[in-house]
């Protein structure tokens, strides 16, 4: 009898029962979104919008949240062509990410609000051409400028052409539009957590700038990049990468340039997956540069030892936690504006009470990830070793990752195959250590983050616009948000279809028996040739004995 009652109640996938449990956090928004009767709908009914960076992955979530959210009337985007590929063709690529399934089944002519614009932030005027241009200013309400280049790495000349040079393109666009409702500029809550803050207060106003926006571009066009390469160290001092640095000084081409504009500044922290809107842990490939790409890298069963303070408080945010706050503070902005204030609002989406310990994400990822949610594609057993000791990550990096790697490079060219898309395990270690680089700094310190205008905001909103653009980080769950990293992993980056997790662990259990055997023999290996060199040594020295 209970062998037929098996065969007849189907068994739910973890997996899918966790993404089950992220879409009823979708209930009290669904409730109310298509009344469109609440203060920030009202704002955007009938308005025209237009999006710079719409194709990233936080400008195209904005997109999808206004088109399902709002009654808008359409949004041009800008696009930045690639060769052989206009600029309705690769918008068309965009638009059938599995991101617009929601708001696909809901409006399904949603396409016919999107207009493409062909240009570049660097460019002067945006690069518009004077057909679009004189659209643009006619037409447009309200502005995001969302277009940044987030490379830590990137070289200071393209950063600044980009971040800074791009925002003031932006900001000669709004001059010009005869309509403009509202500018927003997006920037990062790490603009001003400089070395010298580590520890401190970073709240929402204008810090002292560096340099003027005007001379600093000025210098950035007449100098030479090798020139400008050299002196990028003693420019950015104090500032750990040339992003921060440029998106620091973008935010006084606001201050400078566009205090006589209805403008806004929004500064989210790290942008994580989203938590339940508008589909449990959807994020996408460009990810997989920040924190998204070391959870993979531990849920493949590739990375093994991260270097990291656990108990260092992250600055982080889901996705649509940024982009719900972005949509509400160009509202929130204007009614300031209507009170009789005429500074220029900044919104930290962090707090220091909502900061999250690294090590409480490591854990909810070992003990509620683990066990269930693992991807059957994994590639050896899930684990992760935690250490700030430099020494100590250096030498388990070359012992259980550079080591190894280079002993199935040399394994793989024997035999003459290689596991796809994979041209050298070294060359992945090297990639995976860089991107861990990259966010040391961030990982290993914090800084108390203040949001009174988020908070502020929030206490003006309504029932239905706090359904419906939630915002408030304090209602995060952090470790449902840590099952959903695992899902959305698998069913965007992995795409395992989200089945098999039983056997999965299954096979967990199997890999962490023959991982305990692999160690056994390979620090076996690692002794019997220490020994033989230091016989060799002792050897050679005996001759002059």
């Amino acid at each position: 009898m209970a062998a037929d009652l098996d065969a007849v109640i189907p068994v739910t996938d973890p997996a899918i029962e966790i993404e089950l449990q992220a879409l009823k956090l979708q209930e009290p928004m669904n409730a109310v979104i298509d009344l469109g009767s609440s203060p920030v709908q009202k704002y955007y009914e009938d308005a025209t919008v237009f999006i710079t960076g719409g194709p990233g992955f936080l400008g195209k979530a904005l997109v999808e949240k206004l088109l399902r959210a709002c009654k808008i009337k359409k949004i041009f985007v800008l696009i930045r062509l690639k060769k052989g590929k206009g600029s309705q063709e690769k918008l068309e690529t965009v638009w059938q990410d599995s991101l617009f399934d929601l708001v696909r089944e809901k409006k399904p002519r949603f396409l016919d609000k999107i207009v493409p614009v062909t240009g570049f932030v660097s460019e002067p005027r945006l690069g518009l051409s004077e057909r679009d241009w004189v659209t643009i200013t006619n037409e447009v309400d309200i502005i995001f400028h969302t277009a940044a280049t987030v490379r830590f790495d990137e070289p200071l000349k393209v950063a600044a052409k980009i971040n800074v040079g791009g925002t003031m393109n932006a900001v000669e666009v709004a001059k010009c539009c005869t309509k403009l409702k509202q500018f927003i500029h997006v920037s990062t809550a790490f603009s001003q957590a400089t070395k010298e803050r580590i520890g401190k207060v970073v709240t929402e106003q204008f810090y002292p700038c560096v340099m003027s926006p005007k001379i600093f571009m000025d210098m950035v066009d007449t100098m030479k990049e090798d020139r400008l390469n050299n002196i990028t160290p003693e420019l950015i001092k104090g500032w750990p990468n040339t992003y921060t640095f440029t998106e620091a000084i973008a935010e006084h081409v606001i201050k400078d340039c566009a205090a006589d504009l209805p403008v806004c500044i929004v500064k989210p922290p790290i942008v994580l997956h989203a938590l339940y809107e508008p589909h449990p842990g959807w994020l996408e490939k460009s990810c997989l540069g920040g924190p998204s790409g070391i959870a993979f890298g531990v849920g493949m069963g590739v990375l093994h030892v991260f270097y990291v303070d656990t108990e260092n408080r992250v600055a982080s945010a889901p996705l649509e936690y940024v982009n719900n706050a972005t949509i509400a503070a160009a509202w929130d902005s204007t009614e300031r504006h209507k009170e009789g204030s005429r500074e220029i609002p900044i919104y930290n989406i962090a707090s220091e009470e909502d900061l999250v310990k690294w090590g409480d994400y490591s854990k909810f990822l070992a003990t509620e990830c683990k066990p269930g949610l693992t991807t059957p594609q994994a590639l050896w057993y899930c684990y992760l070793i935690e250490t700030q000791n430099i020494f100590y990550y250096w030498l388990l990096n070359w012992l259980l990752h550079y080591i190894p790697a280079y002993i199935m490079d040399v394994v793989f060219a024997i035999f003459g195959m290689r596991p796809q898309g994979i041209s050298s395990f070294v060359k992945v270690f090297q990639g995976i250590n860089k991107k861990v680089g990259a966010y040391t700094y961030f990982l290993t310190n914090s800084w108390k983050f203040k949001n009174y205008n988020v908070k502020a905001m929030i206490s003006r909103m309504t029932d239905n616009d706090r359904a419906i653009f939630n915002c408030d980080l304090r209602t995060v769950n952090t470790g449902l948000h840590a099952q959903v990293w695992c899902i959305g992993l698998r069913k965007y980056i992995v795409k395992d279809g989200l089945k098999d997790s039983v056997q999965a662990t299954s096979k967990q259990n199997w890999l962490k028996r023959a991982n305990l055997v692999f160690l056994a023999v390979y620090a076996y290996g690692i002794w019997f040739v220490l020994s033989l060199i230091l016989s060799m040594v002792c050897y050679f020295f005996s001759f002059f004995v």
